[in-house]
Protein backbone atom coordinates (compact mmCIF):
# COMPACT_ATOMS: atom_id res chain seq x y z
CA UNK A 1 0.00 0.00 0.00
CA UNK A 2 1.35 3.20 -0.69
CA UNK A 3 -0.52 6.72 -0.12
CA UNK A 4 -1.52 9.67 -2.29
CA UNK A 5 -2.55 12.94 -1.11
CA UNK A 6 -4.98 14.46 -3.72
CA UNK A 7 -4.96 18.11 -1.87
CA UNK A 8 -7.30 19.89 -3.70
CA UNK A 9 -10.36 17.72 -5.49
CA UNK A 10 -11.63 19.58 -9.12
CA UNK A 11 -14.44 21.14 -7.11
CA UNK A 12 -11.94 23.58 -5.55
CA UNK A 13 -9.94 24.70 -8.97
CA UNK A 14 -13.74 24.78 -10.33
CA UNK A 15 -14.63 27.23 -7.11
CA UNK A 16 -12.62 30.18 -9.29
CA UNK A 17 -15.51 30.08 -11.62
CA UNK A 18 -18.10 32.47 -11.26
CA UNK A 19 -21.39 30.83 -10.30
CA UNK A 20 -19.94 27.69 -9.07
CA UNK A 21 -21.40 26.21 -6.42
CA UNK A 22 -18.58 24.47 -3.87
CA UNK A 23 -20.80 23.76 -0.65
CA UNK A 24 -21.71 20.32 -1.87
CA UNK A 25 -17.92 19.01 -2.40
CA UNK A 26 -16.65 19.83 1.45
CA UNK A 27 -12.69 19.76 2.16
CA UNK A 28 -11.17 16.89 2.57
CA UNK A 29 -7.71 15.30 1.82
CA UNK A 30 -7.86 11.48 -0.56
CA UNK A 31 -4.97 9.50 0.97
CA UNK A 32 -4.38 6.94 -1.44
CA UNK A 33 -1.13 6.41 -3.38
CA UNK A 34 1.34 8.89 -3.84
CA UNK A 35 2.03 12.49 -2.78
CA UNK A 36 1.01 15.38 -5.13
CA UNK A 37 1.37 18.83 -2.85
CA UNK A 38 0.34 19.70 0.26
CA UNK A 39 -2.26 21.38 1.19
CA UNK A 40 -2.15 24.96 2.06
CA UNK A 41 -4.34 26.12 5.17
CA UNK A 42 -3.86 29.35 7.91
CA UNK A 43 -3.57 29.47 11.37
CA UNK A 44 -3.66 33.07 12.98
CA UNK A 45 -2.64 33.67 16.50
CA UNK A 46 -5.36 32.38 18.40
CA UNK A 47 -7.19 35.75 20.09
CA UNK A 48 -6.42 36.31 23.90
CA UNK A 49 -9.62 37.08 25.53
CA UNK A 50 -8.05 37.64 29.03
CA UNK A 51 -4.64 38.77 29.56
CA UNK A 52 -2.80 35.69 31.52
CA UNK A 53 -4.07 33.85 28.07
CA UNK A 54 -1.83 35.94 25.86
CA UNK A 55 1.41 33.80 25.68
CA UNK A 56 -0.84 30.69 25.79
CA UNK A 57 -2.73 31.80 22.30
CA UNK A 58 0.52 32.20 20.67
CA UNK A 59 2.12 29.40 21.51
CA UNK A 60 -1.00 27.52 21.33
CA UNK A 61 -1.23 28.17 17.56
CA UNK A 62 2.13 27.36 16.40
CA UNK A 63 2.10 24.11 18.33
CA UNK A 64 -0.96 23.46 16.57
CA UNK A 65 1.01 24.65 13.14
CA UNK A 66 3.96 22.22 14.12
CA UNK A 67 1.70 19.33 13.77
CA UNK A 68 -0.15 19.82 10.88
CA UNK A 69 3.24 20.90 8.86
CA UNK A 70 4.98 18.16 10.23
CA UNK A 71 3.08 15.54 8.33
CA UNK A 72 4.11 16.96 5.21
CA UNK A 73 0.04 16.47 4.60
CA UNK A 74 -0.31 20.29 4.81
CA UNK A 75 1.72 23.15 3.86
CA UNK A 76 1.14 26.94 6.16
CA UNK A 77 0.58 29.52 4.69
CA UNK A 78 3.03 32.18 5.72
CA UNK A 79 1.68 34.85 8.76
CA UNK A 80 3.22 38.07 7.16
CA UNK A 81 1.26 36.97 4.02
CA UNK A 82 -1.81 37.08 5.83
CA UNK A 83 -3.94 40.17 4.92
CA UNK A 84 -6.75 40.19 7.13
CA UNK A 85 -6.31 38.93 10.97
CA UNK A 86 -8.93 37.05 13.88
CA UNK A 87 -10.00 40.15 15.93
CA UNK A 88 -12.47 37.71 17.96
CA UNK A 89 -13.56 34.63 17.95
CA UNK A 90 -16.67 35.00 16.72
CA UNK A 91 -16.17 38.23 14.20
CA UNK A 92 -17.43 36.69 10.67
CA UNK A 93 -14.40 35.71 8.59
CA UNK A 94 -13.43 37.40 5.11
CA UNK A 95 -12.71 33.96 2.77
CA UNK A 96 -11.73 36.68 -0.06
CA UNK A 97 -8.75 37.54 1.91
CA UNK A 98 -8.03 33.97 2.65
CA UNK A 99 -8.81 32.68 -0.75
CA UNK A 100 -6.49 35.32 -2.28
CA UNK A 101 -3.76 33.66 -0.74
CA UNK A 102 -4.59 30.51 -1.87
CA UNK A 103 -5.44 29.05 1.92
CA UNK A 104 -7.37 26.41 1.60
CA UNK A 105 -8.23 25.04 5.42
CA UNK A 106 -8.30 27.89 8.00
CA UNK A 107 -8.28 27.62 11.35
CA UNK A 108 -9.44 30.04 14.04
CA UNK A 109 -9.30 30.29 17.79
CA UNK A 110 -9.43 31.91 21.12
CA UNK A 111 -7.83 31.11 24.28
CA UNK A 112 -8.52 32.00 28.00
CA UNK A 113 -8.13 31.38 31.50
CA UNK A 114 -10.23 30.91 34.47
CA UNK A 115 -10.76 31.88 38.04
CA UNK A 116 -8.80 28.50 38.99
CA UNK A 117 -5.71 29.44 36.43
CA UNK A 118 -7.12 26.72 33.81
CA UNK A 119 -6.66 27.13 30.28
CA UNK A 120 -9.40 27.03 28.06
CA UNK A 121 -9.21 26.83 23.70
CA UNK A 122 -12.12 26.71 21.44
CA UNK A 123 -11.14 27.05 17.63
CA UNK A 124 -12.91 25.92 14.14
CA UNK A 125 -12.18 24.85 11.11
CA UNK A 126 -13.29 26.46 7.67
CA UNK A 127 -13.71 25.47 4.22
CA UNK A 128 -12.18 28.50 2.61
CA UNK A 129 -13.52 28.08 -1.23
CA UNK A 130 -16.85 26.73 0.01
CA UNK A 131 -17.08 29.54 2.56
CA UNK A 132 -18.59 27.67 5.70
CA UNK A 133 -17.32 25.74 8.88
CA UNK A 134 -16.19 22.21 8.57
CA UNK A 135 -17.78 20.36 11.33
CA UNK A 136 -18.56 21.91 14.77
CA UNK A 137 -16.69 24.46 16.86
CA UNK A 138 -15.06 22.99 19.88
CA UNK A 139 -12.90 23.56 22.82
CA UNK A 140 -11.09 22.05 25.41
CA UNK A 141 -9.95 22.72 29.23
CA UNK A 142 -6.86 22.27 30.97
CA UNK A 143 -4.09 23.29 33.58
CA UNK A 144 -1.44 25.41 32.59
CA UNK A 145 1.47 23.09 32.35
CA UNK A 146 -0.87 20.77 29.60
CA UNK A 147 -1.06 23.38 27.42
CA UNK A 148 1.01 21.66 24.93
CA UNK A 149 -1.66 18.91 25.23
CA UNK A 150 -4.29 20.74 24.21
CA UNK A 151 -2.57 22.35 20.99
CA UNK A 152 -2.42 18.38 20.05
CA UNK A 153 -6.10 17.98 20.63
CA UNK A 154 -6.65 20.68 18.24
CA UNK A 155 -4.35 19.44 15.74
CA UNK A 156 -6.10 15.96 16.11
CA UNK A 157 -9.52 17.25 15.51
CA UNK A 158 -7.97 19.43 12.41
CA UNK A 159 -6.30 16.18 10.58
CA UNK A 160 -9.08 13.96 11.27
CA UNK A 161 -11.84 16.96 9.73
CA UNK A 162 -9.64 17.02 7.17
CA UNK A 163 -8.20 13.88 5.94
CA UNK A 164 -11.16 11.60 7.81
CA UNK A 165 -8.71 9.66 9.36
CA UNK A 166 -7.71 8.91 13.49
CA UNK A 167 -5.50 11.52 14.06
CA UNK A 168 -1.74 10.84 16.65
CA UNK A 169 -0.53 14.29 17.93
CA UNK A 170 -2.33 13.68 21.39
CA UNK A 171 -0.18 10.65 21.98
CA UNK A 172 2.99 9.47 23.63
CA UNK A 173 6.15 7.58 23.19
CA UNK A 174 8.12 5.44 25.63
CA UNK A 175 11.89 5.11 24.35
CA UNK A 176 15.41 4.50 26.00
CA UNK A 177 17.16 7.46 26.64
CA UNK A 178 21.02 7.49 25.50
CA UNK A 179 23.59 9.95 26.99
CA UNK A 180 27.59 8.91 27.03
CA UNK A 181 30.29 7.98 24.30
CA UNK A 182 29.49 4.83 22.32
CA UNK A 183 31.23 2.44 24.29
CA UNK A 184 29.92 3.34 27.78
CA UNK A 185 26.16 4.51 26.72
CA UNK A 186 24.32 5.16 29.83
CA UNK A 187 20.40 4.03 29.11
CA UNK A 188 17.53 5.02 31.16
CA UNK A 189 13.88 5.06 30.08
CA UNK A 190 12.04 7.85 29.40
CA UNK A 191 8.44 8.96 28.00
CA UNK A 192 7.87 11.91 25.65
CA UNK A 193 5.27 13.51 23.38
CA UNK A 194 4.97 12.31 20.15
CA UNK A 195 7.53 15.49 18.83
CA UNK A 196 9.66 15.06 21.47
CA UNK A 197 8.47 17.58 24.08
CA UNK A 198 7.71 17.28 27.75
CA UNK A 199 10.14 14.48 28.33
CA UNK A 200 9.74 12.60 31.94
CA UNK A 201 12.29 10.03 32.94
CA UNK A 202 11.12 6.72 34.29
CA UNK A 203 14.45 4.81 35.45
CA UNK A 204 17.88 5.43 36.47
CA UNK A 205 20.80 4.75 34.63
CA UNK A 206 22.49 2.37 37.07
CA UNK A 207 21.15 -0.75 34.88
CA UNK A 208 20.41 -1.54 31.00
CA UNK A 209 17.21 -1.21 29.92
CA UNK A 210 15.95 -2.45 26.59
CA UNK A 211 12.77 -2.58 24.75
CA UNK A 212 10.36 -0.64 26.54
CA UNK A 213 6.81 -1.24 25.04
CA UNK A 214 3.52 0.68 26.29
CA UNK A 215 -0.04 -0.72 27.05
CA UNK A 216 -3.06 -0.56 25.36
CA UNK A 217 -4.48 2.17 27.48
CA UNK A 218 -0.95 4.00 28.07
CA UNK A 219 -0.72 3.12 32.29
CA UNK A 220 2.01 0.34 32.20
CA UNK A 221 5.23 -0.36 30.32
CA UNK A 222 7.12 -3.84 29.97
CA UNK A 223 10.63 -3.28 29.56
CA UNK A 224 13.69 -5.88 29.85
CA UNK A 225 16.60 -5.16 32.79
CA UNK A 226 19.64 -5.97 33.71
CA UNK A 227 18.98 -4.91 37.08
CA UNK A 228 19.82 -8.52 38.31
CA UNK A 229 22.68 -9.46 36.39
CA UNK A 230 20.10 -11.35 33.78
CA UNK A 231 17.71 -9.68 31.10
CA UNK A 232 14.64 -10.03 32.88
CA UNK A 233 11.51 -8.60 32.16
CA UNK A 234 9.64 -6.07 34.27
CA UNK A 235 6.62 -3.83 34.26
CA UNK A 236 6.72 -0.28 35.22
CA UNK A 237 3.42 1.65 36.22
CA UNK A 238 3.69 5.04 34.88
CA UNK A 239 1.51 6.73 36.49
CA UNK A 240 3.60 6.29 40.15
CA UNK A 241 6.60 5.00 38.36
CA UNK A 242 7.06 2.17 40.30
CA UNK A 243 8.28 -1.30 38.80
CA UNK A 244 8.36 -5.44 39.12
CA UNK A 245 9.99 -8.52 38.02
CA UNK A 246 7.29 -9.94 35.74
CA UNK A 247 8.73 -12.91 35.63
CA UNK A 248 10.52 -14.27 38.29
CA UNK A 249 13.04 -17.66 37.49
CA UNK A 250 16.34 -17.31 38.81
CA UNK A 251 19.09 -17.96 36.53
CA UNK A 252 16.45 -17.87 33.27
CA UNK A 253 16.63 -14.63 30.76
CA UNK A 254 13.46 -12.98 29.60
CA UNK A 255 13.27 -9.96 26.80
CA UNK A 256 11.40 -8.91 24.17
CA UNK A 257 7.91 -8.69 25.72
CA UNK A 258 4.65 -7.05 24.56
CA UNK A 259 1.50 -6.70 25.82
CA UNK A 260 -1.77 -8.52 24.33
CA UNK A 261 -4.39 -5.98 22.93
CA UNK A 262 -6.49 -6.34 25.92
CA UNK A 263 -3.87 -5.81 27.88
CA UNK A 264 -4.50 -9.25 29.78
CA UNK A 265 -1.16 -11.66 28.62
CA UNK A 266 1.97 -10.59 28.08
CA UNK A 267 3.92 -12.47 24.95
CA UNK A 268 8.07 -12.68 24.88
CA UNK A 269 10.95 -14.68 25.06
CA UNK A 270 12.33 -17.20 27.03
CA UNK A 271 15.87 -18.75 27.19
CA UNK A 272 16.35 -22.15 28.69
CA UNK A 273 19.79 -23.47 27.82
CA UNK A 274 21.00 -22.83 24.64
CA UNK A 275 17.19 -22.95 23.73
CA UNK A 276 14.84 -19.79 22.99
CA UNK A 277 11.17 -19.92 22.55
CA UNK A 278 7.91 -17.53 23.02
CA UNK A 279 6.19 -17.55 25.86
CA UNK A 280 2.78 -16.02 27.16
CA UNK A 281 1.93 -14.83 30.47
CA UNK A 282 -1.40 -13.77 31.92
CA UNK A 283 -0.73 -10.27 33.70
CA UNK A 284 -3.04 -11.48 36.69
CA UNK A 285 -2.37 -14.92 37.59
CA UNK A 286 1.53 -15.21 36.71
CA UNK A 287 0.19 -17.90 34.64
CA UNK A 288 2.56 -18.75 31.79
CA UNK A 289 2.42 -21.28 28.57
CA UNK A 290 5.28 -22.03 25.89
CA UNK A 291 3.49 -20.96 22.33
CA UNK A 292 6.41 -22.41 19.88
CA UNK A 293 8.93 -25.20 20.24
CA UNK A 294 11.70 -24.89 18.24
CA UNK A 295 15.65 -25.35 18.60
CA UNK A 296 15.59 -21.78 17.01
CA UNK A 297 16.19 -18.81 18.94
CA UNK A 298 12.52 -17.11 18.14
CA UNK A 299 11.88 -13.88 19.28
CA UNK A 300 10.24 -10.22 18.95
CA UNK A 301 6.60 -11.12 19.49
CA UNK A 302 3.75 -8.68 18.25
CA UNK A 303 0.18 -9.61 18.70
CA UNK A 304 -2.52 -8.67 15.70
CA UNK A 305 -4.88 -5.61 16.57
CA UNK A 306 -7.37 -8.72 17.04
CA UNK A 307 -5.52 -10.80 19.19
CA UNK A 308 -5.71 -13.57 17.40
CA UNK A 309 -2.29 -14.17 15.66
CA UNK A 310 1.79 -12.86 16.87
CA UNK A 311 4.16 -12.65 14.29
CA UNK A 312 8.08 -12.64 15.57
CA UNK A 313 11.41 -13.67 13.87
CA UNK A 314 13.15 -16.55 14.05
CA UNK A 315 16.34 -18.26 12.66
CA UNK A 316 15.14 -21.68 12.16
CA UNK A 317 15.08 -21.22 8.59
CA UNK A 318 18.67 -20.44 9.24
CA UNK A 319 18.50 -17.25 8.60
CA UNK A 320 16.63 -14.28 10.83
CA UNK A 321 13.02 -14.25 9.02
CA UNK A 322 9.75 -13.50 10.33
CA UNK A 323 6.74 -15.98 10.90
CA UNK A 324 2.96 -15.79 11.81
CA UNK A 325 1.15 -18.24 14.30
CA UNK A 326 -1.93 -18.82 15.97
CA UNK A 327 -2.20 -16.57 19.34
CA UNK A 328 -2.24 -19.95 21.42
CA UNK A 329 0.72 -21.33 19.49
CA UNK A 330 0.49 -23.66 17.11
CA UNK A 331 2.69 -23.95 13.31
CA UNK A 332 4.03 -21.09 11.89
CA UNK A 333 3.89 -19.55 9.03
CA UNK A 334 7.05 -17.73 7.31
CA UNK A 335 6.26 -14.77 5.36
CA UNK A 336 9.40 -13.11 4.56
CA UNK A 337 11.36 -14.33 1.53
CA UNK A 338 13.63 -11.38 0.38
CA UNK A 339 17.44 -11.29 0.00
CA UNK A 340 18.99 -10.12 4.08
CA UNK A 341 17.74 -10.84 7.55
CA UNK A 342 14.46 -10.07 8.76
CA UNK A 343 13.94 -8.72 12.39
CA UNK A 344 11.77 -6.75 14.74
CA UNK A 345 8.55 -7.21 13.42
CA UNK A 346 5.58 -5.09 14.57
CA UNK A 347 1.69 -5.38 13.35
CA UNK A 348 0.14 -2.01 12.62
CA UNK A 349 -2.64 -1.23 14.58
CA UNK A 350 -4.61 -1.00 11.11
CA UNK A 351 -4.14 -4.72 10.81
CA UNK A 352 -2.85 -4.75 7.08
CA UNK A 353 0.42 -3.95 7.34
CA UNK A 354 3.66 -5.41 9.26
CA UNK A 355 6.63 -3.02 9.71
CA UNK A 356 10.06 -4.85 10.42
CA UNK A 357 14.17 -4.46 10.20
CA UNK A 358 15.97 -5.45 7.29
CA UNK A 359 19.83 -6.26 7.22
CA UNK A 360 21.09 -7.00 3.38
CA UNK A 361 24.27 -6.02 2.04
CA UNK A 362 25.78 -4.33 5.10
CA UNK A 363 22.91 -1.70 5.42
CA UNK A 364 20.04 -1.59 7.72
CA UNK A 365 16.60 -0.85 6.81
CA UNK A 366 12.95 0.28 8.29
CA UNK A 367 10.43 -1.77 5.67
CA UNK A 368 6.70 -2.51 5.67
CA UNK A 369 5.17 -5.98 3.97
CA UNK A 370 1.50 -7.09 3.98
CA UNK A 371 0.80 -9.66 6.22
CA UNK A 372 0.97 -12.30 3.67
CA UNK A 373 4.61 -11.09 3.12
CA UNK A 374 3.62 -9.65 -0.48
CA UNK A 375 4.08 -5.75 -1.26
CA UNK A 376 7.51 -5.69 0.74
CA UNK A 377 8.63 -2.23 0.64
CA UNK A 378 11.29 -0.74 1.58
CA UNK A 379 11.10 2.91 4.08
CA UNK A 380 14.70 4.05 4.62
CA UNK A 381 18.28 3.08 4.56
CA UNK A 382 22.18 3.84 6.77
CA UNK A 383 24.56 2.23 8.75
CA UNK A 384 21.91 0.92 11.46
CA UNK A 385 18.11 1.70 11.28
CA UNK A 386 16.30 -0.72 13.86
CA UNK A 387 13.24 -1.28 15.87
CA UNK A 388 9.93 0.40 14.47
CA UNK A 389 6.70 1.50 16.22
CA UNK A 390 3.41 2.95 14.52
CA UNK A 391 1.75 5.57 15.18
CA UNK A 392 -1.82 5.12 16.80
CA UNK A 393 -3.31 5.60 13.43
CA UNK A 394 -0.77 3.52 11.34
CA UNK A 395 0.27 6.15 9.14
CA UNK A 396 3.79 7.30 10.27
CA UNK A 397 6.45 5.09 11.69
CA UNK A 398 9.60 6.15 14.44
CA UNK A 399 12.31 3.95 14.82
CA UNK A 400 16.02 4.37 16.10
CA UNK A 401 19.02 5.30 13.92
CA UNK A 402 22.62 5.04 15.03
CA UNK A 403 25.33 6.64 12.95
CA UNK A 404 28.70 5.13 12.21
CA UNK A 405 31.70 4.92 13.84
CA UNK A 406 33.24 5.60 17.48
CA UNK A 407 31.81 8.97 17.94
CA UNK A 408 28.60 7.49 16.61
CA UNK A 409 25.24 8.71 18.00
CA UNK A 410 21.38 7.35 18.52
CA UNK A 411 18.44 9.39 17.67
CA UNK A 412 14.73 8.64 17.05
CA UNK A 413 13.35 9.14 13.30
CA UNK A 414 9.89 9.22 12.17
CA UNK A 415 9.02 8.48 8.23
CA UNK A 416 5.57 8.33 6.75
CA UNK A 417 4.62 4.57 4.86
CA UNK A 418 5.00 6.11 1.92
CA UNK A 419 8.85 6.59 2.80
CA UNK A 420 8.64 10.19 2.58
CA UNK A 421 8.72 12.85 4.95
CA UNK A 422 11.49 11.32 7.21
CA UNK A 423 12.44 13.67 9.72
CA UNK A 424 14.65 13.63 13.55
CA UNK A 425 12.40 13.28 16.35
CA UNK A 426 13.42 16.34 19.05
CA UNK A 427 14.99 14.62 22.28
CA UNK A 428 17.33 15.72 24.72
CA UNK A 429 19.93 13.66 24.40
CA UNK A 430 20.31 10.06 22.20
CA UNK A 431 17.52 7.51 21.73
CA UNK A 432 16.71 4.19 20.77
CA UNK A 433 13.85 1.54 21.25
CA UNK A 434 10.99 3.96 20.59
CA UNK A 435 7.52 2.61 21.47
CA UNK A 436 4.06 4.62 20.60
CA UNK A 437 1.85 4.47 23.05
CA UNK A 438 -2.04 4.73 22.63
CA UNK A 439 -3.93 8.23 21.22
CA UNK A 440 -5.06 10.25 24.37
Amino acid sequence: MQTRLIPMLIAFLMALLPGFVTAQEPLRLTLDQGVVEPMPYAVPNFVPETSAAMTHAENISRVIAEDLTGTGLFREIPRDAHISGISSFGAPVQFADWKAVNSQALITGAVSTDESGRIIVKFRVWDVFAGQELGQGMQFASTADGWRRLAHKVADQVYARLTGETPYFDSRVVFVSETGPKNERQKRLAVMDYDGSNVQYLTGSQSIVLAPRFSPGGDRVLYTSYETGFPRVHVLTVGDVQSRILQANDGVMSFAPRFSPDGRTVVYSLTQGSNTDIWAMDVASGATRRLSVSPAIETAPSYSPDGSQIVFESDRSGTQQLYIMPAAGGEATRISFGQGRYGTPVWSPRGDLIAFTKQNQGRFHIGVMRTDGSEERLLTASFLDEGPTWAPNGRVLMFARETQGAQGASALYSVDISGRNLKRVRTPAGGSDPSWGPLQ
